[in-house]
């Protein structure tokens, strides 16, 4: 299965590492399902660990949202950390807090050429009502020593170089990334550590094999002691009920050309990564090549042109109207997992199957710090998970999500366009 060819991300990513179809049957210690940054991240943290693992992806490593995202590597979770503390406890505010670290400190530790570095995030705002809460969400991490600061309306104009913002913060832990040079590089570290990871080998049942687990493609079949299922919005209908957790969203991207000289020098001139703070909010970043890079949500149903791009585009040309002329190069989408509450899950079902799922765009230092946090987990047991346990719980009404979903995001962009 191949990457959409109209993805930047595609067209300039490191070369994919061999991982040919798994066919004929197979035993491992632990059969991984997905090849995004939690699978291999999982694989990676195993095999080091002297397990046997087996990876099985239905494209290659990162042909789902893993290599379709924005490249941002944001710490935290949606909620802010005084009420992750009431949720969950302070272990695990210190670990959404290090996500971004963890991430960037792998990379360096595994030498993955992705274009990574910390270059920090900047959330921020185009509406003043918002002010308040991001100096209190900066303010509460900062407190846990963060190292972060408000900006005012002027150093928002130099530091983006585009128009509307009234203020923001400035988070210094977080990083960027080249999201499918990075998948591609953890899948050959994971297979270099002794996994065996497997593309277009699509995982089709999941059942019982006495005390093990037999993991069935069209080709073949696994049979493992231990499974984790970490597919994300990508997840069909591999065990009951899983997918209908979530709302698979589609978040969609537009890249300019490369910019000139005297235009790049002025837009994100400190090479800093951007959200706003809007409930349907816009991201963007400067990418490969020097081309401006801007994504959204997008509409339910897969993207078929250019006019399920025109709310991006119309987005971009919103806060940088001196690219008016600079013609759109690229064009793609990837689905992020949206969750009824907003955070990510891990279910355990079974005492030797994990399940991560619901990332809700933030996946990128999240996804590899929990699929690090799980292999740790399932080679010590006495290692304890970075999130509870939570049952698998439907949505109500799963299949009627893409008219519910879109109504709910109707709903919060005229809650945006209320606010002074």
């Amino acid at each position: 299965m191949s990457h959409p060819v109209a993805s930047l991300w595609a067209a300039t990513a490191a070369p994919a590492p061999d991982t040919p179809p798994l066919a004929g049957e197979h035993k491992a210690d632990i059969a991984v399902i997905g090849a995004g940054f939690t699978g291999l991240a999982t694989a990676l943290r195993l095999a080091e660990g002297g397990a046997s693992v087996i990876v099985l992806n239905s494209g290659g490593p990162g042909f789902g949202g893993s290599g379709r995202n924005g490249g941002q590597v944001i710490p935290g979770l949606k909620y802010d950390p005084d009420t992750l503390d009431r949720l969950y406890g302070e272990a695990t505010t210190d670990f959404a807090g290090r996500t971004a670290e963890t991430t960037l400190s792998l990379i360096e530790r595994l030498r993955i050429d992705c274009q990574a570095r910390r270059c920090g995030w900047i959330q921020a705002s185009v509406k003043r009502a918002h002010l308040p809460l991001l100096a209190e969400r900066m303010r509460q991490w900062q407190a846990r020593g963060a190292p972060a600061r408000m900006l005012g309306a002027a150093e928002m104009e130099r530091r983006i170089g585009g128009r509307g913002f009234v203020g923001g913060w400035l988070d210094e832990r977080a990083g960027c990334l080249h999201p499918l040079s990075y998948a591609r590089g953890l899948a050959r570290a994971a297979i270099a550590a002794g996994a065996r990871v497997h593309g277009d080998s699509e995982a089709r049942a999941l059942k019982r094999a006495g005390s093990a687990w037999r993991v069935e493609l069209s080709g073949g079949a696994i049979l493992a002691e231990e499974v984790v299922v970490a597919t994300n919005a990508y997840t069909g209908p591999l065990w009951p009920r899983l997918e209908e957790t979530v709302v698979p969203a589609n978040s969609i991207q537009v890249a300019t050309a490369k910019l000139p000289a005297e235009l790049l020098g002025t837009i994100l001139p400190q090479g800093n990564v951007v959200s706003d703070s809007r409930r349907v909010m816009n991201y963007f970043r400067v990418g490969p090549q020097g081309r401006l890079m801007m994504g959204g949500r997008g509409p339910f149903a897969e993207p078929r042109g250019p006019q399920d791009y025109a709310r991006i585009v119309d987005a971009l040309h919103g806060f940088f109207p001196q690219l008016r002329e600079v013609p759109i190069a690229y064009r793609w989408s990837g689905r992020v997992a949206m969750t009824w509450d907003h955070l990510p899950h891990i279910h355990q079902p079974f005492p030797d199957l994990t399940m991560a799922i619901g990332y809700n765009g933030r996946g990128v230092a999240l996804g590899t710090s929990l699929g690090l946090a799980i292999g740790e987990h399932l080679l010590d047991r006495s290692r304890p998970l970075p999130l509870k346990l939570s049952d698998i719980k439907p949505l109500p009404v799963h299949g009627l999500y893409p008219a519910y979903a879109s109504i709910a995001v109707w709903y919060y962009r005229l809650r945006d366009s209320l606010e002074s």
